[in-house]
């Protein structure tokens, strides 16, 4: 047995035989995009999202870590324990110049030209040449500093108040993150010591309206996932009193975040942020149109939605339009927030998703899956090394890909 299951599995025209004549349950349950503690998520380990997995249902799980890969392994021991099959992923930030200078709002709502970009069924286990692996670590070494620099800014505040209470970037990772600390493990720390410090709620609330320079708590001070995002919006989101602004090296150009992803193995893939709680889309997602000739100017023809904060009609006309255009889709949950909810997907309000887009979902997930095993044969997949996707045979792509899960989840 070799080290990845797939490249076990028998050929491709074995596997779409057998899954031809095998009586299959219907439609999966599918969660393409989560974040796990090697980034930052509401799960305590990897072990917990595959345990909630199984009571829900859910046969795919797709890993989306920031900048890391460190969580693969643990991933994918677990998807072998639950035979739930993974897809493996990774999340990136970059910027579109062009786009920052005419102050146009990407898939980030707040700052222009921000843009977040995922790479979909990156090889398992992969390794980067040389270069793309000194850009991955320069990337999280000047994420880092910035986090120590919030740290330290933090600690001042907390200091001014109270000279008992202090962080250290050392403590906040060895006890709230795997591999990168982010800004929201430094939320959590700081949610810590003030209940490490203080034992009362009052003695909490007062020492947090301090902190929060004379406001009120807004949250329950014993809803820790609220407490920690009014701790993040007051001190370390931007106009926070520790916030301290990315430098432009802490972002990649777009183009050396689709090589690296190319390098892994992966698919280049567009997170679309669509409609906010108003019914209103960014200025780069406002016309539909206008985003996929966007999106294949660069040879992007694959995206991925978190239907939690969108509306269904909305959602369901601009998933439709994507798939008549014949885009790889996935969905998710990201779980990127202290949040612990469930990994079924809905739509906002928690309004179940129909069977059409069950079925689109699947289909994206297949693709994805059907491109990982290609590459553990060491054959071409969905997308080629030069990024251009092999969209003629995406109906291929779909049936190999199905069988392929289906057999990893019944051996």
């Amino acid at each position: 047995m070799s080290d990845y299951i797939l490249k076990d599995f028998p050929s491709r025209r074995e596997l779409i035989s057998w899954y031809g004549q095998k009586k299959t349950a219907g439609v999966p349950e599918i969660n393409a995009h989560l974040h796990t503690p090697y980034s930052f998520s509401a799960f305590s380990s990897v072990e917990q999202i595959f345990t909630m997995a199984s009571a829900e249902g859910i046969s795919v799980l797709g890993i989306n870590d920031f900048f890391v890969t460190d969580g693969y392994d643990t991933f994918y021991s677990q998807s072998l324990q639950s035979r739930i099959f993974p897809l493996f992923n990774i999340e990136f930030i970059g910027l579109l110049v062009r786009e920052q200078k005419n102050n146009i709002r990407v898939n980030d709502p707040n700052n222009p030209g921000r843009t977040y970009f995922s790479g979909k069924g990156l090889d398992y286990p992969h390794e980067l040449e040389l270069q793309y692996e000194c850009l991955m670590n320069n990337i999280r070494q000047e994420s880092q500093i910035q986090v120590k620099e919030m740290i330290d800014k933090t600690n001042e505040l907390l200091h001014s108040l109270d000279k008992k209470l202090s962080l250290k970037y050392s403590e906040i990772k060895r006890l709230f993150a795997k591999e990168l600390v982010r800004e929201r493990h430094i939320a959590r720390a700081v949610r810590a010591a003030i209940f490490n410090r203080y034992e009362s709620d009052a003695e909490r609330s007062d020492f947090l309206k301090k902190l929060f320079d004379g406001k009120e708590v807004k949250s329950d001070i014993n809803n820790e996932a609220a407490l920690e995002n009014e701790i993040r919006a007051n001190l370390l989101k931007a106009g926070g009193r520790a916030f301290v602004p990315e430098e432009s090296d802490t972002f990649l150009p777009i183009p050396e975040i689709f090589e690296i992803i190319l390098n892994a193995g992966g698919i280049p893939c567009y997170p679309v942020l669509l409609d906010d709680a108003s019914g209103k889309c960014t200025e780069y997602e406002s016309d539909m149109k206008q985003l996929m000739k966007e999106l294949e100017a660069m040879n992007v023809f694959c995206i991925e939605l978190i239907p939690g904060r969108n509306d269904l009609r909305f959602l369901k006309q601009f998933v439709q339009f994507f798939h008549d255009n014949k885009f790889v889709i996935t969905f998710g949950t990201e779980h990127n927030t202290p949040e612990l909810t469930p990994l079924l997907i809905t739509a906002r309000g928690n309004q179940p998703l129909d069977a059409e887009l069950k079925r689109i979902s699947w289909e994206g997930a297949s693709v994805i899956a059907a491109h990982q095993y290609l590459h553990a044969k060491r054959e071409e997949g969905y997308v080629k090394i030069d990024g251009k996707a092999n969209r003629e045979r995406m109906e291929d792509f779909i049936e190999l890909g199905k069988a392929v899960i289906e057999k990893f989840i019944t051996g």
